[in-house]
């Protein structure tokens, strides 16, 4: 989506009050790991996102994928791919694992060209036994610095991603501000973040708080809900404070639905339009 395309379409009323005008389902990008299951493969589901009015979409691993038939499905509807997973997952802060983590985003970046040079999300890996909190950020940034010189090279985006110690108890980065922190550590263009509005609620962090003054250093973020990480409505997540706070930084990305939907997926996406002003 072109920057400040969301922007746009914000009517502030005032401080405690505000209003959105409704935005196509282009500005949310469908999460087809787990959304539209009842089509059929990651190619069917998006034709089916695309009868839903969906613009964009996204999923998790590729190699148990069938690339092609999804590159020929998004040639014929003319869908963006707003990110998928490095693969295989390897390890930023293990020194052994390195050399395995930067081949993985140089043949992820190969292998998914034909699906027109997508977002690549990588993921931190897990704590080292005995390593230092300053080894662990230094390792990270090198191996991130390599990775980057790829993306660089290559014409892709890459979008660490912070996750949460309820689903990884030993994962390394599981704070969006070390995640922010090390983007800035490895000063790449090509290397930005992904802010997972589920997993900072999951450790407690407020939005308004962890990205102040910072989304520049924000690519795209993602929506799921407390606890249950269903559609936005359906849980605790304080969602006019989300998405004011979203307004006031200036985002204007895409807004991944990565969540487990819980009813049909024209009910679904009513639902979350509804609840984040969409």
């Amino acid at each position: 989506m072109p920057p400040g395309k969301r922007a746009q379409h914000l009517r502030r009323r005032g401080a405690a009050d505000w209003e959105i005008d409704v935005l196509p389902a282009s500005t949310l990008s469908a999460c087809i790991e787990w959304q539209f299951a009842e089509a059929g493969d990651l190619a069917a589901r998006i034709h089916a996102a695309k009868a839903q009015g969906f613009a964009a979409v996204e999923f998790h691993l590729w190699r148990d994928k069938p690339v092609e038939a999804m590159a020929a499905a998004l040639a014929d509807t003319g869908i963006e791919l707003t990110g998928l997973c490095v693969d295989p997952r390897r390890s930023i802060v293990d020194p052994a694992e390195r050399a395995e983590m930067v081949a993985a985003v140089r043949e992820t970046i190969a292998a998914t060209a034909c699906l027109g040079k997508p977002p690549l999300i990588v993921a931190s890996g897990f704590r080292v036994e005995g390593m230092s909190e300053a080894d662990h950020f230094a390792n990270a940034v090198a191996a991130l610095k390599e990775a980057a010189a790829l993306a660089e090279e290559a014409g892709v985006m890459l979008l660490l991603e912070p996750l949460n110690t309820r689903l990884f108890s030993a994962m390394y980065l599981v704070s969006t501000t070390l995640g922010l922190d090390l983007v800035e550590a490895v000063g790449s263009p090509n290397l930005r973040l992904l802010y997972d509005v589920w997993h900072s609620a999951v450790m407690c962090e407020d939005i308004a708080e962890v990205l102040k003054g910072r989304i520049d250093l924000v690519a795209h973020i993602q929506v799921a809900d407390m606890d249950d990480r269903n559609e936005p409505g359906t849980g605790t997540v304080d969602w006019p404070h989300v998405m004011r706070t979203l307004d006031d930084l200036g985002y204007a990305g895409a807004i991944g639905m990565e969540y487990f939907p819980t009813l049909p997926m024209d009910q679904s996406l009513e639902q979350t339009r509804k609840t984040l002003g969409l």
